[in-house]
């Protein structure tokens, strides 16, 4: 098992790596809105997830894959309302690709943030 880190990210708010890598998959871990420098992003939803997917193509970056090698997502958010916003901004992310994807509304998230998405990519 390969850790994958890049200072293009925030860094981890716990103990755990940005993204790990086993065998040809790497899974990320949940990012928040917080830019790299760990202060947190202001605004409503659609700049908190315009920063956490800075945050994963950063950290996809580090560990030599592109968005069109993304095979899962994972969405976490505080208010199924803003669906539509999410999904708008997830869609222009990826473009023509489609990898799958589970979307569900949780109580919380860290930091009082409204959104949260992890990856998994394949590595060619």
């Amino acid at each position: 098992m390969k850790t994958i880190a890049t200072s293009n990210a925030p860094a981890a708010i716990g103990p755990y790596a940005q993204a790990v890598e086993v065998g040809n998959l790497v899974f990320t871990s949940g990012q928040i809105p917080l830019r790299p420098d760990g202060t947190l992003v202001t605004g409503g939803i659609e700049e908190q997830v315009e920063q956490v997917l800075k945050n994963l193509d950063a950290v996809l970056t580090a560990a030599g894959v592109q968005r069109n090698q993304v095979a899962k997502a994972t969405i976490f958010m505080t208010d199924l309302a803003d669906f539509d916003k999410v999904n708008a901004a997830y869609g222009a992310f990826f473009g023509d690709h489609r990898p799958a994807r589970s979307c569900v509304q949780v109580a919380a998230l860290p930091k009082g943030v409204q959104v949260e998405i992890e990856l998994i990519a394949v590595k060619n």
